[in-house]
């Protein structure tokens, strides 16, 4: 059946999908591989902020305790967050702040996480954190101006609802963190924003709790944030991880949420971020290297800004270090990008999502047909997936529009198609087919930069009475991009295509 698109848009495509990109932690950003591939990130896609952990960690060196003359200070140093943060803002890129972790120095305990050790203990001394927050945000509003901070979200830590990010997940202890440091954020300028709980999924009764907290201590707080995973119990095997998957639905159901909870208290009409989403929540999980993951985040890229004001993809490439050094060029990292920048199919999506135009026509379960202020039409097309891994889906999916397309008098239209599948734009199979090599060779990576390309087609369709009719033949797990323009033919009159080859003109009549 045919689905004929209105010519008046429904609303509007907001750009909530690429308001943030996650990244790994903090001193990365250092490395000129990892300033090389935001570089194409934003190249291709344009996220307005980016945001990681460790900012306060040891590797940053923000907390410098020392001794002089019997007397203990703090040097708060700001060296390494001055180089990252400027390489940011000449990528076009700002930060969204995550206030973590706990400078060893500082810490209560000695408990940490992940392979480069961030710890996960309150402070020893409230007064001191609030001086290093107090610091740490001061100098960025001395550096970078306050109307450009005012514009940097600032996040109180991460995830305090699991034990392996805020010790022994005591909600009273992450209470007393968020409003001394929400106060501190506030004493540097009260435009600034500050805001939390950023809890991991499972734990929707801390935004209830968190609501009561902040009102009935008056403490300020300009937005929500959480986290959104649809991943099952880890199943390890040696550099790696299989996981069950809920259906993309459970994503969007879980950007809803935190408004769904909070109806009613004095939160209720805060900005929501979900500062971090992905399918599995972890970094060596080869289903982030698939055209399945593609084809399964499609709709809610294309649906999720309906339900929150942003939400950040976990994470832009894979240079991540939490479970250690990546072991293989694909390892099932988190990144749009692979360590050596060959896109993945995920990549692609988001790429294709730039592409769009801001009015929305028509939505439906597998497709998004937006306009551009030109009248330019473009397509986001995708083909379903089955997350049991028992029912394959078909090898072709199709798709009938008639779309609107002016202005009036126009009777062709140019096509431009781009198209990510099993076989197409699909680095990670052609990897597979080279033997998986760990470390690939200067040629190997050329290959697979080239196999990473989104197969592009043209041609030109007719438009009646204001329409084109598009039919579209999806392949398995495939994403397209289709793009319509009018064409205003400019061929010259003498042009004949048929001489090409310097055959004679033709004879009048």
């Amino acid at each position: 059946m045919r689905i004929t698109v209105p010519d008046r848009p429904v609303g509007r495509l907001t750009d909530a999908w690429r308001r943030c990109v996650g990244t790994g932690r903090f001193e990365l950003a250092l490395r000129r591989d990892h300033q090389d591939s935001l570089a194409m990130v934003q190249r291709d896609i344009g996220f307005r902020h980016i945001r990681g952990h460790g900012l306060l960690s040891d590797g940053v060196g923000v907390h410098r305790p020392y001794e002089h003359r019997g007397t203990r200070r703090v040097h708060h140093n700001f060296t390494y967050v001055d180089q990252v943060v400027d390489a940011y803002l000449g990528l076009g890129i700002r930060p969204f702040v995550e206030l973590g972790f706990m400078p060893s120095a500082l810490a209560s305990g000695d408990r940490t996480v992940f392979w480069w050790r961030g710890n996960v203990t309150p402070p020893r001394s409230w007064s001191q954190w609030a001086d290093l927050v107090r610091a740490t945000v001061a100098h960025l509003v001395d550096r970078y101006g306050l109307d450009e901070v005012r514009g940097w979200p600032i996040e109180v830590w991460n995830e305090p609802n699991l034990t392996a990010f805020w010790q022994d997940a005591d909600r009273d202890a992450y209470h007393r963190l968020y409003e001394v440091t929400a106060h501190a954020v506030k004493e540097v300028d009260a435009g600034l924003q500050v805001g939390g709980p950023a809890i991991s999924p499972g734990a929707d009764d801390w935004l209830t709790q968190f609501a009561e907290f902040v009102t009935d201590h008056d403490l300020p707080v300009d937005f929500v944030s959480r986290h959104a995973y649809t991943s099952g119990p880890a199943q390890h095997v040696p550099f790696g991880t299989h996981q069950t998957l809920a259906p993309a639905t459970e994503l969007l159901a879980q950007f809803a949420a935190p408004r769904r909870h909070l109806a009613g208290t004095a939160l209720a009409q805060l900005p929501v971020h979900i500062t971090e989403f992905n399918s599995s929540y972890r970094p060596d999980n080869p289903v982030h290297d698939t055209a399945f993951h593609a084809a399964y985040l499609a709709p809610v890229l294309a649906g999720g800004g309906e339900l929150v004001d942003s939400f950040s993809y976990w994470t832009f490439s894979d240079m991540f270090e939490e479970e250690g050094v990546p072991t293989a060029l694909f390892h099932g990292g988190f990144g749009l990008l692979t360590h050596r920048q060959i896109k993945k199919p995920t990549y692609h999506l988001y790429a294709f999502m730039a592409r769009l135009g801001d009015e929305v026509l028509a939505r439906g379960p597998d497709h998004l047909v937006t306009r551009h202020p030109d009248g330019r039409i473009a397509v986001l097309a995708w083909a379903p997936v089955d997350v049991t891994g028992r029912d394959p889906v078909p090898e072709r999916h199709t798709l009938a529009l008639a779309v609107p397309l002016g202005p009036p008098g126009v009777t062709s239209a140019f096509l431009l198609r781009s198209s990510v599948d099993e076989e197409a734009g699909n680095a990670h199979a052609a990897w597979a087919r080279m033997g998986r090599p760990r470390s690939p060779l200067p040629r190997q990576l050329d290959a697979l930069r080239e196999a990473a390309e989104p197969v592009r087609s043209h041609r030109a369709l007719p438009v009646a009475a204001g329409r084109v009719e598009l039919d579209l033949t999806l392949a398995r797990h495939e994403v397209t991009l289709v793009e319509l323009s009018p064409v205003h033919d400019e061929t010259p009159p003498w042009w004949d295509d048929t001489r090409l080859l310097g055959l004679p003109a033709p004879e009048q009549p």
